[in-house]
């Protein structure tokens, strides 16, 4: 029987289940990362392997919205401290680019390469069809359009397949962000891609793409991945630049776009930066809010994450949307991200103050705007 702790009624889904669900916002609160959560669920399943945390950051505007990343953090405070940011980041994009959705995001530790059984997909999704209703969920980090269609044929609460749904969502946020970078160039009285240099951190779905358009604009591109095949792939395929992994930061580049995992700024490298843009994919690239601060002071723009890579949230939210997903109008609104992020320049720039804190009083007029309703 799937067992459950929490005020909330979930929804039982196997007569005979080794998973257990249990609300864990109480002790989720005592870390630095939870800002008023509204919900945090723990699955466990040892027999086949899953462990799991949902966590819920504000559903104001609608449900929880948020993809799965699969990641084999070495201790449970260090992923939950990652769920709590994350879903935290996804209610500010939600937000911001208008949708009627709330924050959330799952992350289940293991290693996507030799843990990612079946097995343990299965015991997710009897997880997911639990919070159907609560929270919806697709694509990420070690987590594929592949997984997304098998969860999606055993709950509907899954985004981002291919069977019914738009699949893979990468496409349309490195889209976003190649409008976004752009968007910042001209900011700084930059009129053409021709040329410029930028600096990629991460070569997965996302930031290949991202090479790929930023190399037919003529831009000039130093790269960096954990998988050095995979620079020399980038290097054979638009003349780019490999870089170490701890020197990408330190590149003289026009533009760093960060499209890896998170936590890659902090107080103790900005000084090291060599680019005055900071424009990627990458969820919470600055391990502290505060460390805008820092790169406005250094004369660094940013453009905050959750406004810039916004274009897989709008693909995937679309297909939930009444009649249906609608490519055309979907990447309309992705056409807007450099409306939304020359607004906020402007208004950081007149102000005084770092672009991320715009962002979230945007965010956040929203959300109390609906709350209000």
């Amino acid at each position: 029987m799937l067992q459950t702790q929490t005020p909330r009624t979930l929804k039982t889904v196997a007569q005979k289940s080794t998973l257990t669900i249990t609300d864990i916002t109480a002790e989720a609160a005592k870390l630095d990362a939870f800002d008023n959560h509204e919900r945090v669920w723990h699955g466990r399943d040892e027999e086949r392997g899953l462990n799991a945390i949902v966590a819920i950051h504000n559903t104001a505007l609608g449900p929880g919205l948020g993809g799965t990343r699969v990641w084999p953090h070495e201790t449970f405070e260090a992923a939950l401290t990652d769920v709590l940011r994350l879903s935290r980041g996804m209610t500010f994009k939600s937000a911001v680019a208008g949708m009627d959705f709330g924050g959330g995001k799952a992350l289940i530790i293991a290693n996507s390469k030799t843990d990612k059984t079946p097995a343990l997909l299965e015991a997710y999704a009897e997880m997911l069809a639990a919070l159907n209703g609560q929270y919806f969920t697709g694509e990420d980090v070690g987590f594929t359009v592949a997984d997304a269609d098998f969860l999606r044929e055993r709950t509907p609460n899954v985004t981002g397949t291919t069977v019914g749904g738009s699949g893979n969502p990468s496409p349309v946020t490195a889209h976003g962000v190649f409008l976004g970078i752009k968007a910042a160039l001209k900011h700084r009285g930059v009129a053409t891609l021709d040329g410029v240099h930028v600096a990629v951190q991460g070569l997965g779905s996302v930031g290949w793409t991202l090479c790929e358009k930023l190399h037919a604009e003529g831009a000039r591109l130093s790269v960096t991945d954990i998988d050095a095949t995979r620079m020399e792939q980038a290097k054979d395929a638009f003349g780019a630049t490999p870089v170490a992994l701890d020197d990408i930061l330190k590149v003289n580049a026009d533009v760093f776009a960060p499209c890896a995992l998170g936590g890659v700024l902090s107080a103790e490298n900005i000084p090291l930066l060599g680019a005055k843009i900071v424009a990627g994919a990458a969820n919470n690239p600055l391990v502290r809010h505060e460390d805008a601060r820092l790169l406005m002071e250094r004369g660094v723009l940013y453009a905050p994450d959750y406004v810039i890579n916004a274009g897989g949230l709008l693909n995937v939210a679309a297909e939930l949307a009444p009649g249906g997903y609608d490519r055309e109008a979907t990447m309309a609104k992705v056409a807007k991200i450099p409306e939304t992020l020359t607004d906020i320049f402007a208004r950081a720039e007149a102000q005084k103050r770092p672009t991320n804190d715009v962002a979230a009083e945007i965010a956040f007029e929203r959300i109390n705007a609906a709350r209000q309703r």
